[in-house]
């Protein structure tokens, strides 16, 4: 509820990943340590490395005690231990935080006396009642699931989300602070002596998920009494339109990374409002501890706060951004020089890749802040993914602030995928980084900089799947009828030659993006030297089965200020399509007769639209996706305009609309618990009884207790089957229809069922 997901027995988010073994390798040799006492089975869920790097604390999630449980690794002993007893509440956040000492973690726990969970009453209390007036015109919300729906709810979420702060010593002595609240938040200051905390405050809305609702932020001391009241936000659940609006009020609130005790936090001075005329959209705020004196503006920014990175008082690196325009500026400041004005020294596009300049290198101070990594004052480091036409090529990028100029002091080549993952020193010298081939799986190796000879592993994984060695991956170019450059990644079965072996039975693996810029648009994605492995919901696996798949095709909807992209929707979607078929055929790789289109989400949309609209495919498969636009009518993917202001393009990129000319055959899945705006399961459940209604082809698997991506074993192994059992029977056994000369497109349907 509330737009959040929780297990009620374990107090604890609903989703993400759990690690099963942990061990501590050596950097020096390779060393790997094994960790004695850890639990048995594990299921750790987030972790912490303390500031000096001696400790490293970890939540694991005891399924049979139903609590999770704050544990700690010592790392000169390799000894696990339990570390507190009272079980911590993880439904908002990971329950625990270390203070700067290294000495202490900041916890929520779990109330001591929790009282019993609300009832419902038996009977209704009376009619659910909302109201509308003028005020909210121009207040358009998403359509969000999981939302309160009655006085019930509310009661019942505030059971669940009541949490108790507390300090935690290594020796296990606990500390509880003030009395249970509805903490979203907390953080020890950078010196350890006041709190930063956020908690939920009532009336609770109805609109909006809990992310967004009315908020209390303040500051305690480290014995939880109050200091500071930092702000008292209404719920953000009557924002103007568009991807730019914020809500009023401080937004952003943390401590500042390099001073003991100095908030900032960015407020809005266009009132939130994108479509009022503005010089100064955002400012940027200080408060330092005790909070006597009034806070200090020290940059104000023409486009959207982005974020904020911290060096030291000359030196801080804010990140602004407008979504309408792709624009994305950086700029240079001076946190503690009045007098010394900010300085923009990169404006680009976010749609440009090949012109990213990355991102600045951020590093652990003493205190356990991440910190910008500077050196000689303004010489900051920066890593990007490095897109080229050639794919990417990571780098690493020495760039001085104060003149300007750029030094590329590493970039991987055109033989490995070296991806540098962190600085080892206060330099930026030394890195960990990885290293991957098609067919090695990435390793870790410390690297100099200076001296790449001196390189050393760190790892020696083996091939997690030897018997997958040899696929052949490999990155298409072609140009859309317009002359649109696109590309895709190409894979199939190992020792295949098309022109020695002939065509194979194609799935196409698709993903619509939205561009302002034709160049951009055009751009590779991905690097052709990666590893070879997929995701086990990924196309790539049908390659497995005999299949070629074309995985990531570029599918541009390329628009401008004055012409949004989805008016032409349909017509560049199919183009995309059609030069995708063609190069396809023209390779030898497939036969037209013998191609499905496929999708996940926005992607199953695609597909279901390529079948109403052309006849390149002659099947389609579509999972988590929407069908029905009007059932989103505030926008959807990057579309800003609401129904009433759109109403033709809504519906002429409805699928569900058109479900009368989708002739072939047609695979619907979909989580039942799916919570991801716009995709409920009745997107598919209605384009489901469209299609049988109608007489056409169709199957609807609708997955238990999944959400918008699918997670369970039984779920993955059972959506695995359904695809490749629906390839087999209208894919791999298609029959050219009508005469169709094989190699040739046929703008008729061209599947025999």
């Amino acid at each position: 509820m509330a737009g959040l997901r929780w297990n009620p027995r374990l107090a604890a988010a609903v989703g993400g990943e759990r690690v099963h073994e942990v061990q501590l390798i050596e950097l020096t040799d390779g060393r790997v340590h094994r960790i004695d006492g850890l639990p048995n089975p594990l299921s750790l869920a987030d972790w912490s490395w303390s500031p000096d790097g001696q400790q490293l604390a970890f939540s694991h999630h005891d399924d049979a005690a139903s609590e999770v449980q704050l544990w700690c690794v010592e790392v000169q002993s390799r000894r696990a231990r339990r570390l507190v007893l009272p079980a911590l509440h993880a439904v908002m956040g990971a329950g625990f935080v270390w203070a700067s000492d290294s000495q202490r973690l900041l916890l929520t726990l779990r109330p001591e006396a929790p009282w019993p969970e609300p009832e419902a009453s038996a009977s209704p209390g009376g009619p659910v009642v909302e109201e509308a007036s003028p005020l909210d015109r121009g207040r358009q919300t998403r359509t969000f699931a999981d939302l309160l729906r009655s006085e019930h709810d509310e009661r019942l979420l505030e059971h669940h989300l009541l949490s108790q702060l507390a300090w935690v010593d290594l020796e296990g002595g606990l500390t509880r602070l003030g009395e249970p609240a509805l903490h979203q938040a907390v953080d020890p200051s950078p010196d350890g002596l006041q709190l930063l905390v956020q908690r939920l405050e009532r009336p609770f809305s109805h609109r909006v998920p809990a992310h967004r609702f009315a908020r209390c932020i303040e500051v305690l001391d480290a014995s939880g009494a109050l200091l500071h009241t930092v702000a008292r936000l209404d719920a953000a659940d009557r924002l103007p339109s568009g991807f730019d609006a914020v809500p009023p009020g401080p937004r952003e609130v943390h401590w500042r990374a390099d001073a003991d005790a100095c908030l900032a936090w960015v407020e809005a001075a266009d009132g939130g409002d994108p479509d009022q005329v503005a010089q100064v959209r955002d400012q940027l705020w200080l408060h330092a501890a005790p909070f006597s004196a009034p806070p200090r503006c020290i940059a104000q920014l023409p486009l959207r706060f982005g974020q904020v990175a911290w060096a030291d008082g000359g030196l801080a690196v804010v990140t602004e951004r407008w979504w309408r325009t792709r624009a994305i500026a950086y700029w240079r400041i001076a946190p503690d020089k009045e007098g010394q004005t900010p300085r923009r020294f990169y404006s680009g596009s976010l749609e440009d890749r090949y012109a990213d300049p990355g991102q600045a290198v951020m590093r652990a101070d003493a205190r356990g802040r991440r910190r910008l990594l500077a050196v000689d004052g303004d010489v900051t480091t920066w890593t990007g993914t490095g897109a080229s036409p050639q794919g990417d090529r990571p780098f690493v990028d020495r760039w001085n602030l104060s003149t300007d100029q750029k030094v590329r002091v590493f970039q991987s080549d055109l033989s490995h995928h070296d991806v540098p993952v962190a600085p080892l020193d206060d330099a930026g010298s030394t890195w960990l980084s990885t290293r991957e081939t098609p067919d090695e799986p990435p390793q870790y190796r410390v690297v100099v900089l200076h001296s790449l000879e001196l390189a050393r592993d760190v790892t020696h994984w083996p091939h997690p799947t030897p018997q997958l060695r040899g696929l052949h991956r490999q990155t298409l170019h072609y140009r859309r009828a317009d002359g649109v450059t696109l590309n895709g990644t190409l894979w199939l079965p190992p020792g295949h030659d098309p022109h020695r072996d002939g065509p194979l039975p194609t799935l196409v693996w698709a993903y619509p993006m939205e561009f302002i810029s034709t160049a951009a648009a055009g751009q590779v994605d991905g690097s052709p030297l990666r590893f070879n492995t997929f995701d086990p919901l990924g196309p790539a696996v049908m390659v497995v089965a005999g299949y070629a798949v074309l995985d990531n095709p570029s599918m541009p909807i390329i628009g401008s200020a004055d012409s949004p992209a989805n008016d032409s929707f349909v017509p560049q979607l199919v183009a995309n399509a059609q030069a995708a078929v063609d190069e396809l055929v023209r390779l030898g790789v497939a036969e037209p007769h013998r191609i499905a289109i496929g999708g996940h989400s926005f992607g199953a949309f695609m597909a279901a639209n390529l079948l109403a609209h052309s006849r390149l495919f002659c099947a389609g498969i579509a999972r988590s996706g929407a069908y029905n636009r009007t059932l989103t009518p505030f926008g959807f993917q990057s579309e800003e305009r609401h129904f009433w202001q759109a109403r033709e393009m809504y519906r002429a990129v409805s699928p569900f609309d058109e479900a009368d000319k989708i002739h072939a055959p047609l695979l619907l899945i979909h989580g039942l618990a799916d919570a991801n705006s716009g995709t409920f399961p009745m997107q598919s459940e209605r384009m489901f009884a469209a299609l049988r209604g109608l007489g056409s082809t169709a199957r609807l698997v609708l997955l238990p207790h999944e959400g918008h991506r699918y997670v369970a074993r039984e779920s993955i192994l059972h959506v695995l089957a359904e695809t490749l059992s629906w390839l087999d029977q209208h894919v791999s056994a298609a029959l050219p229809q009508n005469g169709e000369r094989l190699g040739v497109v046929s703008t008729a349907n061209s599947c025999d069922r």
